[in-house]
């Protein structure tokens, strides 16, 4: 066997015993590195001659080429012992039965929408939704609130550059369904023919600067529309009335019409509830606003005034479901506490 056979055997052999990465390059350094046996091989080839160094030096990079095979393998494995090593010290059992999935509910307010929808939909009530940007003439003008109203105060309202606003409450999508239910059925009207009757709710996120216990920036209304050409006000108090029934669950309660004043709305009036038993018995609580609709919201809408009439409610689901679960601050609804939130799931 040559010599340089001889010498990549004992590379190998000792690159073989070998039990950790630093040992491997130490090892390595006796047969590559500066002062290493193939270094001093390569360094003697100056004195042969050309033929010689030719042949000679073909061997030696052959040798080279193997020792660093050897070299790389033994890294390889001592990497794999290493990775298996720390497989094993970190093995998950995959037999064992995984962690449980929480499961997850609908907000309470969600839970509210939700059962509003139902209720007032069994009732042959539309739901509608729309824009929460709203302009100036939906949220404000077509419901006959003059620029000096309150109600457009920059204490009151979010404005949006240019003629927008973030809608104060969800009626602006009375007057566009009723804009709309009037274009499909035009043709009828200028028969002077019947049209059906116009009866929808609108539940939806609203926006006024206000922030307490009771109010948030951010709040829910659903307004409510039912226009045709007999509806009175003894219909409002019986729609509205059985709604209570339905999403209280109970009759043990009174409805009061109490008067007020409302630009859109004339009568107007708001409505009280007081239940007869439990934490909040013989309280009257405030939970809707109502009315005659206007006959100048009327107009706006497209429809006679003179032969068309009807009512329209507005009320918090915010409050509601805080009346139904009995939560006595409405932040808590908007803070994602899980700790609150999960006792509705």
């Amino acid at each position: 066997m040559s010599d340089l056979d001889t010498l990549v055997r004992d590379a190998k052999a000792l690159f073989e015993s070998c039990q950790t990465p630093a040992e491997l390059e130490n090892a390595k350094a006796q047969f590559l590195g500066k002062a290493g046996h193939i270094t001093v091989l390569m360094k003697g080839l100056g004195a042969l001659s050309i033929e010689e160094k030719k042949a000679q030096g073909a061997l030696i990079n052959k040798s080279k080429v193997a020792i660093e095979e050897a070299l790389n393998a033994k890294r390889q494995a001592l990497a794999d012992a290493e990775l298996n090593v720390q497989l094993k010290a970190e093995a998950i059992d995959v037999s064992l039965p995984a962690r449980a999935q929480a499961s997850g509910g609908l907000h309470p307010v969600s839970l509210t929408l939700e059962r509003i929808e139902a209720i007032f939909g069994s009732m042959g009530f539309d739901v509608a939704q729309g824009p929460e940007i709203e302009t100036d003439w939906f949220n404000f003008t077509a419901l006959n609130t003059p620029p000096d109203h309150p109600a457009r105060s920059m204490h009151d309202t979010f404005y949006v550059e240019g003629d927008y606003v973030l809608r104060t409450h969800t009626s602006p999508m009375q007057i566009r369904y009723a804009v709309e239910h009037v274009r499909k059925h035009k043709a009828a009207l200028d028969a002077n023919e019947a049209i059906p009757e116009i009866r929808v709710i609108a539940p939806g996120r609203t926006y006024r600067v206000d922030s307490d216990a009771t109010h948030s920036p951010m709040f829910h209304q659903c307004e409510g529309l039912w226009i045709g050409e007999a509806v009175s006000f003894k219909d409002l108090k019986v729609v509205f009335t059985d709604f209570c029934y339905s999403f209280f669950e109970t009759r043990d309660l009174e409805l009061r019409f109490r008067p007020s004043f409302f630009p859109f709305t004339e009568p107007s009036a708001e409505i009280d509830i007081k239940f007869s038993s439990g934490p909040l018995s013989g309280r009257w609580l405030e939970v809707a606003g109502s009315g005659q609709v206007h006959p100048k919201v009327v107009s706006n809408m497209g429809l006679d005034p003179e032969k068309y009439i009807g009512f329209a409610f507005g009320m918090g689901p915010d409050r509601l479901t805080m009346l139904r679960y009995g939560v006595n601050d409405l932040r808590l609804f908007f803070d994602g506490d899980l700790r609150f939130l999960s006792q509705f799931k």
